[in-house]
C-alpha cells in the first residue's frame, strides 16, 4: 500500500512487547493484524501501515480489558525498545533542542498525525492533529501524552509537570487519570490535542547525553526523512491553499488546479494517489476550523459561517451538528463551562 499512511515498527514492537509482559500476547493473531511477523517488525527501518497499528491498539484495548491500555503502556520507560527518533532526542544538548528534532522527525514515527510546536509567552505548547479524522486513535494519542512525559521525566528531570492539557477525543471513564499523570488539568472534546508546559524547562540539560550516539543515529534518521520527505506532500500543500482560500473565496478546484499550474484532473489523480480527494480534504479543513473558531467564541456564529465559506448559518449549524453531535451554540457553551486552558486559532 504505497499511498497509505505509515508508523514506525518500533512503536508496534513496543506494544507486542507490553502484551507480551501482561500475559496476553497471541502471535498469531497479532500477525493477523499487523500483516507481518513478529520477528520482521525487529526491523529498524521497517514501517507499517498506520491503520494497522491502530487495529492493533484496539484489540491490546481487548485483550487487557483495560480501557486506559494507552496511559499504561506509555509509562513504561524501556530505553532499549526506544525508536531511532527516541535515541536523537534524549542525546541532544538540551529539552529545547530535544524538542525542536521530535517535531522535525515526527513523521518518521508516525505519518498520519502531524506534529507541531510554539512557544506563546512563558508556554511551550506541542499540538498533534491527524491528517484525517480516521486517523486519530484515542489509544495511541493516550500512548503518546504518556510516553512524551514520562520519558521526560525519566531521562531529563523527574519534577517537569504539564501546565494543561487539551485533547480531541471525548472523556473518559478513566479521566482522572489524565490530570495525575500529566500533573495539569485537563479537558476533552478539542479540535487538536495539546499539551502545554512552561517554557523555563526547555533550557533543562539533558544528563548522560552522548554526543557520538548522537551524530551517527541523527545521520541515520535524517537520511530516512530525505526519503520520506518526497511522499504524500502534495495533499499537505492542497489543505494550505484551501485554508488561505476559504475566508475569501468559493473553494473551487478549477481555481486551485490553476495555482498549481496543471488541470482539475491531475489535481484530482495526484490527491487520489495519496488517498484522499479534493472534496474531503475541503471538508478536513471546513470541520477543524469550525471546531477552534466555535470554541474559542472570537465570532458570532454568523460570522464563522461566512468565513466558512456557508451560503447562511442554517446550513452552517446542520454540518456542524453532523461533525460533532451537537448545535454551535451547545458546543460552544459546552466550552466555556469550565475551560482549563486557551484554544487558539
Amino acid at each position: 500500500m504505497p499511498n497509505t499512511p505509515l508508523v514506525a515498527a518500533s512503536s508496534i514492537l513496543a506494544l507486542v512487547h507490553y502484551l507480551d509482559c501482561r500475559g496476553v500476547l497471541n502471535r498469531d493473531q497479532v500477525e493477523r493484524i499487523t500483516g507481518t511477523t513478529l520477528d520482521a517488525l525487529k526491523d529498524p527501518d521497517l514501517r507499517v501501515p498506520a491503520e494497522y497499528h491502530y487495529r492493533l491498539w484496539e484489540y491490546a484495548e481487548q485483550v487487557t480489558g483495560d480501557p486506559a491500555v494507552g496511559l499504561h503502556a506509555g509509562q513504561v520507560v524501556d530505553p532499549e525498545r526506544m525508536g531511532l527518533v527516541g535515541h536523537v532526542f534524549f542525546n541532544c544538548d538540551t529539552l529545547g533542542e530535544a524538542v525542536t528534532q521530535y517535531v522535525r522527525l515526527h513523521r518518521l514515527i508516525n505519518e498520519s498525525v502531524t506534529l507541531s510546536f510554539e512557544q506563546t509567552g512563558d508556554l511551550a505548547v506541542l499540538a498533534w492533529q491527524p491528517d484525517h479524522p480516521g486517523h486519530y486513535c484515542r489509544q495511541d494519542m493516550d500512548r503518546t501524552l504518556a510516553a512524551a512525559l514520562s520519558r521526560t521525566r525519566h531521562f531529563i528531570h523527574p519534577a517537569i509537570t504539564a501546565q494543561w492539557a487539551e485533547i480531541a477525543h471525548p472523556e473518559t471513564s478513566y479521566a482522572g487519570e489524565y490530570a495525575t499523570l500529566l500533573g495539569g488539568p485537563v479537558t476533552f472534546n478539542h479540535a487538536t490535542t495539546r499539551l502545554a508546559f512552561s517554557s523555563r524547562h526547555l533550557s533543562h540539560a539533558i544528563p548522560h547525553r552522548n554526543p557520538y550516539v548522537y551524530s551517527a543515529v541523527l545521520k541515520q534518521v535524517n537520511g530516512v526523512l530525505a526519503r520520506l520527505q518526497t511522499r504524500r506532500t502534495f495533499g499537505r500543500k492542497i489543505r494550505r491553499l484551501i485554508s488561505r482560500q476559504m475566508a475569501t473565496d468559493r473553494i473551487d478546484a478549477d481555481t486551485l488546479a490553476r495555482q498549481c499550474h496543471m488541470s482539475r484532473q491531475t489535481l484530482y489523480r495526484r490527491l487520489k494517489k495519496e488517498g484522499v480527494s479534493f472534496h474531503e480534504l475541503v471538508e478536513q479543513v471546513r470541520k477543524d476550523k469550525a471546531l477552534r473558531y466555535v470554541a474559542a467564541d472570537h465570532y458570532a456564529l454568523g460570522e464563522i459561517a461566512f468565513l466558512l465559506g456557508f451560503s447562511e448559518l442554517s446550513a452552517f449549524s446542520r454540518a456542524f451538528k453532523r461533525w460533532t453531535g451537537r448545535a454551535p451554540a451547545q458546543y460552544r457553551a459546552h466550552h466555556l463551562a469550565g475551560e482549563a486552558g486557551p484554544i487558539r486559532d
